[in-house]
């Protein structure tokens, strides 16, 4: 399908030129990641032509694949190094860990919804190779590969569980995440292990669907 192809390269273009560049995203190894990953693969083939809407994509479920700008201004937020380890929480079909796995650190991949992982087994072993994919409640975050320098929640939080506090690293590590409080409009955190708990620093605004069991009955607020 070369006209495909040709297309979403195109609509890859313009999303970074148009939509992400002259909004504050700047860093480089993200940039090139952007113009290269087909985002229209990380999606149900229904939904490939909504890939570069400057808008969240609805999956079902209640979850989405962020819009361009959130998910791009997320990872530049949280600074990915090469030789770091990184979890992202609720990698549905697998886009922001590719992204991540992408700036260099070596990424594992949660999910706990089986269409979702369904669709990141399908395309991240072509795509993004290195990605580590596992099941689990995302709530429990991945203890088996802790503790990580990055835990990156891709979706919102109302309340930031315990036990992703403990598989963080107590120097160095650092949680990025959307924090919804009950509004329709949320705040991108940029949160660090202290002796009291997270303590997290707001970076911009952006919304996104809390993820499921981050909900605020769990256990910790930052």
């Amino acid at each position: 399908m070369p006209r495909l192809a040709a297309d979403c390269a195109e609509a890859r273009t313009m999303m970074v030129d148009g939509q992400l560049r002259p909004n504050q995203v700047s860093d480089p190894a993200l940039l090139v990641a952007l113009r290269q990953l087909p985002r229209e693969r990380f999606l149900p083939e229904a939904l490939a032509s909504w890939a570069y809407v400057d808008e969240n994509v609805p999956l079902g479920g209640g979850r989405v694949l962020l819009m361009p700008l959130t998910l791009a201004r997320l990872i530049q937020l949280a600074e990915p190094r090469r030789g770091e380890s990184a979890l992202v929480i609720g990698a549905g079909g697998g886009y922001g860990a590719a992204l991540l796995a992408a700036c260099g650190p070596t990424v594992t991949a949660l999910e706990e919804d089986e269409a979702l992982l369904a669709l990141a087994r399908r395309v991240l072993p072509t795509v993004a190779p290195a990605v580590t994919i596992v099941r689990g409640r995302l709530a429990d975050g991945w203890q088996a590969g802790g503790p990580y320098d990055l835990i990156f929640v891709e979706g919102a939080v109302e309340q930031v569980p315990a036990a992703f506090i403990a598989q963080l690293k107590p120097r160095g590590g650092r949680l990025v995440a959307v924090r919804m409080a009950g509004g329709r409009i949320g705040q991108a955190v940029l949160a660090e292990p202290t002796a009291g708990g997270l303590s997290a620093q707001p970076a911009f605004d952006c919304t996104a669907p809390v993820l499921p069991g981050l909900q605020s009955a769990t256990s910790f607020v930052f």
